[in-house]
């Protein structure tokens, strides 16, 4: 898979970072230990953008995002939120959850991949439906 450039802002850099310390501090299981590394890499590669400077079309943290599973040829709704707001039922998926860290700072026409235990999954960012920079909300 081709690595593109992720953007992200400095607000959810520094909450996301506070988050994986409190994993490293109280470590859990083995693929949840591989999967937050995997989190930890793609913010160390991440360009830090001011909130007012962000694309409109970049999937940031309380983005509502239109997502198309490849191989399953469906759209997927969700927003990403941090661990405690995540209710799947209303569509709010964890930064934690694979698909969540996969999609984090890629933007609209980006495909992530990213293993599963049965192969690839394969999703193409489709729309933003909402970006808290884009509307001026800030520090959501």
């Amino acid at each position: 898979m081709e690595r593109r450039d992720i953007y992200i802002t400095e607000f959810d850099l520094n909450r996301l970072t506070e988050l994986l310390g409190v994993w490293q501090t109280f470590k859990g299981s083995k693929s949840t230990s591989i999967h937050l590394e995997g989190l930890s890499e793609e913010l160390d590669r991440a360009n830090i953008v001011d909130p007012k400077d962000i694309p409109p079309d970049v999937v940031t943290m309380n983005s509502r995002v239109r997502l198309s599973d490849t191989s399953k040829d469906e759209d997927l709704i969700y927003t990403l939120v941090f661990p405690r707001d995540a209710d799947a039922e209303a569509g709010k998926i964890s930064i934690l959850a694979p698909i969540g860290t996969a999609i984090l700072g890629y933007k609209v026409g980006d495909i992530i991949e990213w293993p599963v235990p049965l192969g690839i999954r394969k999703v193409k960012i489709e729309e933003v439906l909402y970006q808290p920079e884009a509307a001026g909300d800030f520090h959501l």
